[in-house]
């Protein structure tokens, strides 16, 4: 097999040591990894946008992730296929890209973005919580764990630099953020990504430190706005969220523009004509030859191919993602459907915290022993309130939509707790 000069030993470094010797690449053994974990299986019981298990065809976080792993290689493809300034031996490695979107979701938690928002406000004086920092967490320091122990899986710096979408630090902003933050103690991380490379300061201004991203977490960015911008309209038609009399609506209230108006009509027809899935396809098809690569300077472009060239796609694709994330936001997200959800997740969440806190921070006379043995102990190892909200935090976090809801049922339901019931 022909070397890939695109990376070096560099990228291939992993976290806390080497790793044996095997007949993968590094990179191929993040992605194995990756995909014979836990925490990747979880994500077929987490919702995307509609609580999974509803029905059989909408889209859980699993499937989004297959979904964005096979746009993000097959824009690896699309763009060695260009030729320079790539080539055989010099191309952006299918296998890293496919592990960085295999993993880019694997921190969110139950309920989707609104559960997101719940452990927000429950962490906000324990560090935060936000769903990147959480897969970085994941990857680092407890995707691995059994009755005595608890451990990461050793990543290369590639995959790590991959998923690291936003790397400002939590104190690092003027006023707690709401998200787009890594967890403090995660410098040690970013030091790692950067080989404690010194960051200029001009970084640390406004967003520009969230935006300094490697080429393959770039691409990961982009096929996971493809994916999502697409196909939440798609599952949204089916569940009948998105009607033909509701989009018109909300067309005509926000006043489009006349590039706007035409992926509105040919939503619309591809309605009509039940064409809806075909005409889509075809689009994401159309957002991957939108990519091309532009070659850049800056504080690491000397040291790695990953940060000497960026990812550009054509501002058309863009305004038109943009667009349908918006459609989506506005008709489905904020539907009475989906708030239904949010107010659902945040009683379930809220009460489940305030029962583990009770019962392992705070204790009155009375101590339950409600949580599953290995989380109790995890929690009592830690010997700061900020330590054990991360360790509480990080079990809500893990658990799926199904997990979550027996669980409060077997805490709060009169109902429910057989011994038929403990699963």
């Amino acid at each position: 097999m022909t070397a890939n000069r695109f990376y070096s030993d560099f990228d291939t470094q992993t976290l806390d040591g080497a790793r044996k010797p095997d007949y993968r690449s590094a990179f191929q053994i993040d992605r194995d990894r990756l995909i014979h974990s836990h925490a990747f299986r979880k994500l077929q019981s987490k919702t995307q946008v509609f609580l999974s298990g509803e029905y059989d065809f909408y889209r859980t976080r699993l499937t989004h992730s297959m979904e964005v792993a096979q746009i993000g290689r097959s824009i690896c493809n699309f763009l060695k296929s260009r030729g320079g300034p790539l080539a055989d031996d010099f191309f952006i490695d299918g296998d890293l890209v496919e592990a960085v979107c295999l993993a880019h979701d694997l921190g969110h938690p139950p309920f989707g973005h609104s559960g997101e928002r719940t452990l927000q406000e429950l962490m906000k004086a324990h560090g935060g919580f936000e769903g990147n920092a959480q897969t970085l967490h994941l990857l680092t320091e407890t995707i691995y764990q059994n009755e005595t122990s608890v451990r990461g899986m050793h990543p290369t710096r590639a995959l790590l630099d991959g998923v690291l979408k936003y790397k400002k630090l939590y104190r690092e902003y003027a006023a707690v953020p709401e998200k787009h933050f890594l967890y403090d103690p995660q410098v040690r991380y970013r030091d790692f990504v950067f080989d404690n490379a010194e960051i200029p300061a001009a970084l640390h201004e406004g967003k520009a430190f969230n935006k300094f991203k490697a080429v393959e977490c770039q691409i990961m960015d982009w096929a996971d706005d493809s994916a999502y911008s697409l196909n939440d309209i798609v599952d949204g038609v089916k569940a009948g969220f998105l009607t033909i009399d509701r989009i018109e609506a909300w067309a005509a209230a926000e006043g489009i523009d006349a590039e706007q108006e035409q992926h509105l009509q040919a939503l619309v027809a591809a309605i009509r004509g039940d064409r809806l899935e075909s005409v889509f396809a075809a689009k994401v098809g159309w957002f991957i030859t939108s990519c091309r690569l532009r070659e850049r300077e800056n504080f690491m472009s000397a040291k790695t191919n990953r940060y000497r060239y960026e990812l550009v796609v054509a501002p058309e694709a863009e305004r038109e993602a943009k667009f349908f994330k918006r459609m989506a936001n506005d008709i489905i997200f904020e539907s009475p459907q989906l708030q239904q959800i949010e107010y659902k997740a945040r009683r379930v969440l809220m009460n489940l915290w305030q029962a583990a806190w009770e019962n392992y921070v705070e204790r009155g006379e009375r101590v339950i022993g409600i949580l599953p043995p290995r989380v109790g102990k995890l929690i009592e190892a830690e010997t700061t309130p900020e330590g054990k909200a991360r360790r509480i935090c990080d079990w809500l976090a893990g658990l799926t939509d199904g997990t979550i809801v027996r669980t409060y049922r077997r805490l709060f339901d009169p109902e429910f707790g057989s011994i038929r019931d403990l699963s």
